[in-house]
């Protein structure tokens, strides 16, 4: 994790207490990543859907924490 043993213990906490709040998450085709993970069973909170940044599902962990899993669309950019 890139952290001293102590640092990472505390984290491992954290997560395990759901208090991490959110992680992002990229894929090239949400859909098919939506499909993938419901058959294995990850519950999610919102199925895919356009969004102005792209397109977004989200599910949580059974710690509580969150996740956004982000397909980019549109146009260039850095």
């Amino acid at each position: 994790m890139g952290h001293d043993p102590d640092s990472a213990d505390q984290i491992r906490e954290l997560v395990a207490k759901g208090a991490m709040g959110t992680g992002v998450m990229a894929t090239d085709d949400v859909q098919k990543t939506y499909e993938e993970l419901s058959a294995r069973g990850v519950v999610f909170t919102q199925e895919p859907a356009k969004r102005p940044y792209g397109i977004e599902a989200v599910f949580r962990d059974d710690s509580g924490n969150w996740f956004s899993l982000t397909q980019h669309i549109g146009g260039g950019g850095a």
